[in-house]
Order: structure tokens, then C-alpha cells, then sequence
């Protein structure tokens, strides 16, 4: 399977350690890429909340480029798949629009005719793959691993954007990725809420809320680690545990935070480094060595 690839902007600066542990898996299920490295950043819903129309200028002329290539993209991050998502929505939707946006394309020879598809890495595995293909790569069952999933909020909405209704799985695709690794499903209601990192620098103490309510809630639920498809939920929900846990609980910061291609790697008995679990800010060596006594 081929994909033009959009790794996205944190996966290659903030999170590395994402993009490290998804190029192991995708080699590891034989998915091929091809980077699109001329396309730009989606603009992360920030400049659509500004200027909307030069959101979706950006965006489609990256749905342009994988459309020559003949291909569908594949992302890493949920942030890139809502707002792409969103941009193809509104295209798709209204030819006379597509037709002003192509009008500015055409300045570089480009033309969006509106079918590219936009799928996360997470999803590309689940339906593309399929569960039963990837657990036949596993060496490890990651039994009485208690493990939450945390959506944050571009994977889950608006739903008719992101394909639900065609595609319901996506709906409990965490879930399902922690139930094939042989994990247990720790639920908790925060799951499809904000992790708080769209105001952390404008409101910092709800932000510090919402990490520390979201965590360890997880944790008094029992989990010994929350599983996200968004890095920059994780960026929030690792880096600034410490911190919020402290003050907003007065306790410790005691649940890693696990990409989604980590937790996959794992099952397939990659090794610590291999994955990155070594930059993570909270500590993953407890669930190495809890890992350590499983193997298939």
C-alpha cells in the first residue's frame, strides 16, 4: 500500500520520537510512502479561525499534489486530519468555492478535482491494514496493560467532516488498537474532550486543569497509560503533568502519555530506544518492565 505522506509539523520538532516509532511500524506492515515535501502546514485551525479561506488555499493545494500523484495521504498527527479533513468537507461540498481556490492554483499549475482522501496513521492500519494483519506482526501481548485512549478533539468532530458515518469504527479506534495489542480499555469520560493545549498560552491555569483532570482521573480510574493519536495532546498531556497534577491535585505525574505507533511498536517487540519511550518527560520504565515479563 502507497500513501503520499504528510508527517505533519510536531512529529518532526517537538514529538521526534512519533515520527521515529512511525516509520519502524510502517516498514514493519509494508506501507509505502511518498513525502509530500513541497506542501505547507495545514495552519492548524488557528489561521482558519483568521483567515479561513487562505486555510483552505494551503490545504487543497496539498490534496492537489497527492491527487497528481494519484494517491491518498496519510498523516500523523489528528490535528493535520481534522483540519484537512474539514478543508475537503467544504471543497467537496461547493464547487463555486473549489473553483475560486483552483483559480489561485492555477499560479502554480495546480488543479483539485476532489477526490483525495485524508487518513491518519491509525486509521490507514485499522481499515486499510486491518487488525487481524497487524496482530499477525506482534511478538508481544500486552496483557494487564490497563491503557485510556484520548482522542482530544479534531478525530472525533464534526463527525460528518471526518467520515463517521461511512467509516463508524473510527469512532472507537483507540479502543479497538488497545483491545488488538491485548490491552484492557480503560474508559473515562474526558476521552474526546481538549487536552487544554489550544490555550495554554492564554489561559494557562484551565489548561493546567484540564491536563490534570483528564490524567489522573485516567490514573484513579486505573490506567497505567493513556494512548493519543494526537501529538500535540501528548505534547500538552506529558510535558505539562508535572506541573499541573502539582498544582491543581497536589500529587504526582505518574501516567505516560503513548503514541499511537509506540504502543504498536511495542506489541511487535520493538525496543525502548527504537520507539523513543526514553524522551518522553514522564517516565515509561514502568510499563517496559511491567512489559518486560509478557511475551507471546
Amino acid at each position: 500500500m502507497k500513501y503520499a505522506f504528510y508527517p505533519g509539523c510536531v512529529a518532526r520538532g517537538g514529538a521526534p520520537e512519533l515520527y521515529d516509532s512511525a516509520m519502524a511500524v510502517m516498514k514493519k506492515l509494508d506501507i509505502e510512502l511518498e513525502e509530500l515535501t513541497k506542501a505547507a502546514c495545514t495552519g492548524a485551525g488557528v489561521l482558519q479561525e483568521k483567515n479561513l479561506k487562505m486555510g483552505d488555499v494551503l490545504n487543497v493545494r496539498t490534496f492537489a499534489m497527492a491527487e497528481n500523484m494519484g494517491l491518498p495521504i496519510l498523516v500523523l498527527c489528528s490535528t493535520c486530519q481534522g483540519v484537512m479533513s474539514q478543508a475537503n468537507y467544504r471543497v467537496k461540498k461547493n464547487p463555486e468555492y473549489l473553483k475560486e481556490i483552483n483559480e489561485i492554483l492555477a499560479e502554480e499549475n495546480l488543479e483539485y478535482k476532489g477526490t483525495t482522501d485524508i487518513k491518519h496513521l491509525l486509521w490507514v492500519i485499522i481499515e486499510d491494514i486491518g487488525l487481524e494483519k497487524l496482530k499477525s506482526t506482534f511478538t508481544k501481548e500486552l496483557t494487564g496493560m490497563n491503557m485510556a485512549p484520548f482522542y482530544g478533539c479534531y478525530m472525533v468532530r464534526p463527525s460528518d467532516a471526518l467520515g463517521f458515518k461511512e467509516n463508524p469504527i473510527r469512532e472507537t479506534s483507540v479502543e479497538e488498537l488497545i483491545e488488538a495489542v491485548g490491552g484492557n480499555v480503560t474508559d473515562f469520560a474526558g476521552k474526546t474532550a481538549c487536552c487544554g493545549f489550544p490555550i495554554l498560552f492564554i489561559n494557562q491555569a484551565n489548561s493546567m486543569k484540564m491536563v490534570a483532570n483528564h490524567t489522573g482521573t485516567a490514573k484513579d480510574k486505573g490506567a497505567d497509560a493513556m494512548v493519543t493519536p494526537c501529538p500535540l495532546c501528548h505534547l500538552n498531556l506529558d510535558g505539562y503533568q508535572a506541573k499541573a497534577r502539582r498544582q491543581v491535585r497536589n500529587d504526582k505525574a505518574d501516567l505516560p502519555i503513548i503514541h499511537v505507533p509506540q504502543l504498536i511498536g511495542l506489541a511487535m517487540g520493538m525496543k525502548e530506544k527504537e520507539l523513543g519511550l526514553q524522551k518522553h518527560i514522564v517516565s515509561t520504565k514502568d510499563i517496559i518492565k511491567k512489559l518486560e515479563q509478557v511475551s507471546i
